[in-house]
């Protein structure tokens, strides 16, 4: 059926959310929530090395064990995750332009996947190689 044959309702009911919009509220405030313990390790842990006036071997011994470099890890994706999502939102509301929105998007999720395999990459390649 045409859409001029539906009522004003009709033609509104499936128009609505794509519903996505809870899923990615879902997402950023579990991130938000990771990222204050991993957060708090990572300070307390650099504030440790640094105080202790460690050298770039004690930092890189530090990152070889599985724990660290698994919080590492960890961390590091919730970061990217996190500040994929937040401005994701920023751009989804405030750029109007439709090509120059989805170009921004793109932009923002090829950066965060190679920024975030960039990052995964130095933890392996320091936990393993050291």
């Amino acid at each position: 059926m045409g859409t001029k044959m539906q009522s004003p309702l009709a033609r509104v009911r499936h128009m609505g959310s794509a519903k996505e919009g809870v899923n990615h509220w879902w997402w950023q405030r579990i991130t938000a929530l990771m990222l204050i313990p991993l957060s708090l390790w990572f300070v307390a842990s650099v504030w440790m090395i640094v105080i202790s006036g460690a050298t770039y071997t004690e930092l890189v011994s530090w990152l070889n064990g599985p724990i660290s470099a698994s919080l590492m890890l960890i961390f590091l994706g919730s970061i990217f995750l996190h500040l994929k999502l937040g401005l994701q939102v920023v751009i989804e509301d405030y750029v109007h332009t439709k090509w120059l929105k989805w170009s921004l998007i793109v932009l923002l999720l090829v950066l965060t996947i190679l920024l975030f395999s960039i990052s995964i990459y130095s933890v392996i390649a320091i936990s393993l190689r050291g």
